[in-house]
């Protein structure tokens, strides 16, 4: 067997990996495995990306979005100090992504050479497999090693390489690993499940709470909960799970939730946590018998103190617990909360249908729902836009991708791109705030280069919108919200893209279609009025702390700008 290049040994084991792309930028500690890539361009494409950050975010968004790993590459020192961003937005969300990571030559690594610094200890927290390699040799059974580690643990694997060691040649005939990964079936303890049913058929009001590890069991989630009469409400990340109009949905929960799906929730007899790992405990009821299906074990019981835990695939567990459980007929509690949702849809429908100057948010969504396809990918940033999207944009069978709990501005562009490389022959759309775009807008040229006809809707209204009401919720006065005013659709159309702006009612109609038909990278750019992204349920606290920001505008400005009074009356009841 003759002798290859460690770097080609490497590539040759990534496409085995069936790996099909790459997000980095070459340089000087990965300029030998990079002409190793290009030889090898047919079968990965290397996506040349202009932030580190960028990349990273854009392999997570990949991987969340489609259960395949993510790879991500960047140089020694301040490349691999880029990708910390986006590797923990993978960490929290539970997404394999692999990182490449150059170091100086071997020669001089520990001496303080130039762009060194301890990369094993800096990716440490963020990694659940973190290796420096010191020999050619021992390469392809740590890249294997690496990649399953990612699979198995739903994580970040991160191999740190001294360049140099990408042009040693080497044979190895002699693998000591294999680049293969097997995924478990885990099945629940069958006494758990017995007492899980027990617990459902003596339940009066269940509720049901479903996350992202219910997004591949729809059918599955509906017959049981149909079966057992019990409402749907989703975690963000559960966002699409099933169609926002379906008659068992309750729309989100949380902060960006609505109002029907807090009071069900807090007022359930039993809590059933299915593929969630919803992280805000003030949105839960204090004492409440619960369920959590979970197929990581380590997360049962880690964000309630539940009653029963059942490990395993929400997809296989669901139907089974369906078959053992006893059928009922109606539920008076069903039904008391269906017809509480039907109220929030039609005051939903007439808030966004709303003809008016100037423009505000739920118009946006209204318009864009005319205009986006039935099977869109939807990457929406964070921040207030999260909150419009949620609530005003109605999902039937889109995919979604945000950055969840590590919720990092930022991450709407990247996860547009990532989301047109995984499936191009879908309409993909990112839905940004001006705050959050302007982290990241260097990398639309990206899509313009790649043509990738993603399109981004930016809802500009020249302020860090959620923090400014954030401020006010604590009763302080704002400082430093408002932001410098940009044209984004003259900065899309200097990157060689098509850009819109949108100032009026009248213009948007139109404007969204012509921008929807084009095949190129298209900004939208919504210039719209500030409003209150008010909670669905806002509690007696917000609206104290609410009251004494009024007074100290009051007193200071001499101006006060209230929220509508009306909806904030209507969802403290």
């Amino acid at each position: 067997m003759f002798e290859k290049r460690t770097g080609e040994i490497i590539t040759e084991l990534l496409i085995q990996w069936k790996i099909n792309h790459i997000y980095g930028m070459p340089g000087d500690s990965i300029n030998e495995l990079v002409d190793d890539l290009r030889k090898k361009q047919a079968e990965i494409n290397f996506i040349q990306i202009r932030h580190e950050e960028a990349g990273a975010l854009a392999a997570s968004a990949y991987a969340k979005l489609t259960g395949k790993l993510g790879v991500c590459l960047s140089i020694a020192g301040p490349g691999a100090i880029h990708l910390l961003n986006g590797l923990y937005d993978a960490k929290q969300d539970g997404a394999p992504v692999l990182a490449l990571v150059g170091q100086v030559s071997s020669t001089k690594v520990g001496t303080n050479a130039f762009q060194e610094i301890n990369l094993a200890r800096m990716f440490e927290d963020v990694a659940v497999f973190n290796e420096q390699v010191v020999s050619a040799e021992q390469l392809p059974d740590l890249l294997n090693m690496a990649i399953r580690t990612a699979y198995a643990k739903s994580g970040v694997a991160v191999l740190i390489v001294p360049d140099d060691l990408f042009a040693v040649k080497q044979k190895n005939d002699k693998p000591m690993t294999a680049p293969a990964f097997v995924k478990p079936t885990i099945t629940p303890d069958q006494g758990a499940m017995e007492n899980a049913v027990h617990l459902i058929n003596h339940a009066e009001k269940p509720v049901i709470l479903a996350g992202r590890g219910a997004s591949d069991a729809r059918r599955e989630l509906i017959q049981f909960a149909q079966t057992i009469q019990a409402p749907i409400v989703l975690s963000l990340l559960g966002k699409g799970t099933i169609p926002d109009y379906h008659e068992l949905n309750l729309g989100q929960h949380g902060q960006i939730g609505t109002k029907p799906a807090y009071e069900a929730i807090m007022d359930t007899d039993l809590l059933l946590l299915i593929g969630t790992s919803f992280p805000y405990r003030e949105f839960l009821p204090k004492k409440t018998k619960a369920i959590q299906i979970e197929l990581k074990p380590a997360k049962i019981g880690n964000i309630y103190p539940i009653s029963e835990g059942l490990c395993g695939d929400v997809k296989q567990v669901l139907p089974a617990l369906t078959s053992m459980v006893t059928e009922r007929e109606d539920s008076d509690f069903l039904k008391k909360y269906q017809e509480k949702m039907k109220n929030w849809h039609i005051h939903v429908q007439q808030e966004k249908r709303v003809e008016k100057n100037p423009l505000h948010a739920p118009q946006v969504m209204y318009a864009l729902e005319q205009v986006t396809d039935k099977d869109a990918v939807i990457s929406c940033d964070v921040g207030n836009v999260t909150v419009w999207t949620t609530r005003f944009f109605p999902f039937t069978q889109q995919k979604f991708v945000v950055s969840g709990r590590l919720a990092t501005m930022g991450s709407g562009l990247p996860g547009a791109i990532a989301a047109q490389i995984a499936y191009p022959d879908k309409q993909v759309v990112g839905i940004c705030g001006d705050g959050g775009l302007t982290m990241v807008m260097q990398d639309f040229v990206t899509a313009v280069k790649y043509d990738l006809p993603i399109k981004i809707v930016v809802l500009n209204n020249s302020k860090i919108g959620m923090i400014k009401y954030e401020q006010q919720e604590l009763g302080n006065l704002n400082y430093e919200t408002e932001l410098a005013e940009i044209d984004f659709a003259a900065f899309a159309k200097s990157c060689g893209g098509v850009g819109y702006r949108i100032e009026k009612q009248e213009e948007m109609a139109d404007m969204m279609k012509q921008a929807f038909l084009s095949n190129k990278p298209a900004i939208i750019d919504v210039v719209i009025d500030d409003q209150a992204p008010l909670p669905g349920k806002i509690t007696y606290d917000q609206a104290v702390n609410y009251g004494e920001y009024l007074i100290k505008e009051f007193f200071t400005n001499g101006k006060i700008e209230f929220p509508d009074v009306e909806k904030s009356i209507a969802r403290l009841l």
